[in-house]
């Protein structure tokens, strides 16, 4: 089986059904399968071959959903890349990736690659033969995220079709998706959520609805979207529930059409979590729990015994197959969710080690407990501190930056803390405009603190916990 397989049967079967809509437009799944298959041609016209990369610079939309399906049938791997990327760090991506092809929708390009309007993808071949797919194999890579990496730059996660299957398998049989389900997806398509809402909704045979890069954060129209969307199953993280609930009355408008509400990706606050359980009294609530590495590898169901609670909820016992244990406090997550490997680098060899920190609970069930690390999760997306000083002191005016992560949850902040460089003096507004240009807006840094220099450990390291001392303390912003 492979992910581009979920499609053509479902093509087969009911080729009227709608599969995907955005905001604008939708798709069949008899429309979906015949655009594929002519993009599928239009590509290897272009060179594509199996195993080549292909990067999609592109919003969300129902065409860049047919040119993902056209690059799984060439044996190719998808490396999806959201609009909202600056030009800056995409060059990261492709200098990594090295793709065949750059797909996008927009007038921006990276140099050294080739590059093709996505519209044109479509015209090329629209009344040539129908492409036979490229045979797959299970262990194949299917796609490649990119996440905030340690070293200072982005990090490809090369998955495999067998991996993102075995997920998506259990989570429609757990949810028990039928084609009459409507589901909802609120996360970029280079964030790991995504993978559940399109590839779940095609093997059901349901329809996925694609909330765009803009309306994703604005509360009260994201629940208009829910409600006139008629949305059986929803998937984001807490923060964007929190905030429909806090400024687009969620909980008062009610659920809906909803019978699943699926959360992911940081710590739910439990006062809020109440109050939509409390609200939601009829819809089944999931807290999924997994790095882009392993996808989800746990769940917890919430119930209303969970209103007694008062501590946070748990992340719950192994899912989709994996098996997952405790090294010296340390989530290590073993089985066919985890990743191929990152790109470029060596594959990935026995149990991966998610450097989240756990424990269980009375029952047997796992509860996270923080980062190994300096990783941290902000806004419902992992960033690596590393990653945005680096872009700090490429800055003309900063000579050397850290950046700590303040808070927890929906809380977490980014705090710069830098040295300028002699005679500068770096404004908040200035580096928040540079980390634009390499950044996605969630990596942009939230406060701003200079010093004139970093205080060290007795080995010669920051000391970043007089650092924070510094940043508690409110230093010159």
């Amino acid at each position: 089986m492979s992910l581009y397989r979920p499609v053509a049967d479902a093509a087969a079967r009911a080729p009227d059904a709608l599969a995907v809509r955005d905001l604008t437009n939708s798709l069949s799944y008899g429309e979906l399968d015949t655009r594929a298959d002519c993009c599928l041609a239009a590509l290897r016209a272009h060179g594509v071959r199996p195993g080549d990369r292909v990067l999609v610079w592109t919003d969300k939309t129902v065409a860049s959903v047919a040119v993902a399906q056209a690059v799984l049938r060439c044996g190719a791997i998808h490396v999806p890349v959201p609009r909202g990327n600056p030009a800056r760090r995409v060059a990261q991506i492709a200098a990594d990736a090295r793709p065949a092809l750059v797909v996008t929708d927009h007038d921006e390009h990276i140099a050294g690659a080739v590059h093709v309007p996505c519209g044109d993808l479509f015209l090329e071949r629209a009344n040539g033969p129908a492409a036979a797919p490229h045979p797959v194999r299970p262990a194949d890579p299917a796609y490649i995220l990119y996440t905030s990496g340690s070293t200072g730059g982005p990090k490809g996660v090369c998955v495999s079709h067998g991996g993102a299957l075995a997920f998506v398998d259990w989570a429609c049989g757990e949810l028990r998706l039928t084609a009459a389900d409507r589901l909802a997806n609120h996360a970029s398509f280079g964030f790991d959520l995504s993978v559940f809402d399109l590839y779940a909704a095609f093997r059901a045979g349901a329809s996925v609805h694609l909330v765009g890069e803009t309306l994703a954060r604005a509360a009260e129209p994201l629940v208009d979207f829910l409600l006139e969307s008629r949305i059986t199953v929803w998937y984001s993280v807490p923060s964007a529930l929190v905030l429909m609930a806090e400024y687009g009355e969620l909980l008062e408008r009610g659920p809906g059409a909803l019978r699943a509400c699926v959360f992911a990706g940081e710590r739910f606050p439990l006062k809020a979590l109440k109050d939509l359980r409390r609200a939601w009294p009829d819809v089944r609530m999931l807290n999924w729990y997994g790095p882009t590495e392993t996808n989800v590898c746990t769940s917890y169901e919430v119930t209303d015994a969970d209103l007694a609670r008062t501590t946070d909820i748990p992340i719950g016992s192994p899912v989709a197959g994996d098996a997952v244990s405790l090294e010296a406090g340390e989530i290590v997550v073993d089985g066919p969710t985890v990743m191929l490997g990152y790109w470029g680098g060596r594959p990935q060899s026995g149990p991966y080690r998610t450097g989240d920190l756990g424990r269980y609970d009375a029952e047997g069930r796992l509860e996270y407990r923080g980062r190994v690390d300096d990783m941290a999760k902000v806004r419902g997306h992992r960033v690596e501190p590393a990653e945005v000083s680096g872009v700090l002191v490429a800055h003309e005016a900063v000579r050397d930056a850290v950046v700590l992560v303040v808070g927890n949850g929906l809380d977490a902040r980014l705090h710069a803390v830098v040295v300028p460089e002699p005679g500068c003096a770096p404004e908040f507004a200035q580096l928040r405009r540079h980390c634009s240009d390499f950044l996605p807006p969630y990596m942009s840094i939230d406060a701003l603190h200079t010093v004139s220099g970093f205080p060290r450990t007795a080995n010669g390291k920051v000391d970043r916990a007089v650092l924070r001392s510094v940043v508690a303390r409110g230093a010159a912003v």
